[in-house]
């Protein structure tokens, strides 16, 4: 039986890192008829990185509250994601109600959301996720009497439906 030496596996280390890159490469050249005009041009997110919340850009919302992005682009292995961080005034909606191809996680920090899913309301509160699947008409409101702060992570393809 062969003995696989540091050297050996090292060779090898990088040959799967290279293969790695070449699968990447290829999922960045992809056909646009597979990706919508949001994502198609995406950067892939081919390295880790840390994101400190007070370097991240915000941006002032029209309703009083403000949003940070943190990321957006497509994964190694083909998924689009993005994800923001909001902070929602009390008695606020983000938005009227919609729906989107994309599956999306919210991830509660601060504040009280009602949320509106499929037809079905209920509250959440710091530490609550809400799961959106992909297709499905929600919406939400701050019912709380402090800014919500909530992280949104969508995953797949950036297009709303009509």
């Amino acid at each position: 039986m062969n003995n696989l030496t540091r050297r050996d596996l090292c060779v090898a280390l990088s040959a799967f890192a290279a293969m790695g890159g070449l699968v990447a490469e290829g999922q960045s050249n992809a056909s646009p008829e597979t990706q919508s005009s949001t994502d198609a041009a995406a950067p892939v997110l081919a390295h880790s990185e840390i994101f400190a919340f007070d370097k991240l850009p915000v941006h002032a919302s029209a309703n009083g509250g403000a949003s940070r992005a943190v990321i957006q682009g497509r994964l190694a292995t083909g998924e689009f994601v993005e994800v923001h961080e909001t902070a929602l005034p009390p008695g606020q909606m983000p938005h009227q109600p919609h729906r989107h191809t994309h599956s999306e996680f919210l991830m509660i920090r601060e504040g009280r959301l009602e949320v509106t899913s499929d037809g079905k309301t209920g509250i959440v509160e710091p530490g609550g996720i809400i799961f959106t699947a992909s297709g499905v008409l929600h919406g939400l409101k701050n019912v709380g009497d402090v800014m919500a702060n909530y992280f949104v992570v969508a995953i797949g393809v950036q297009k709303a439906i009509t």
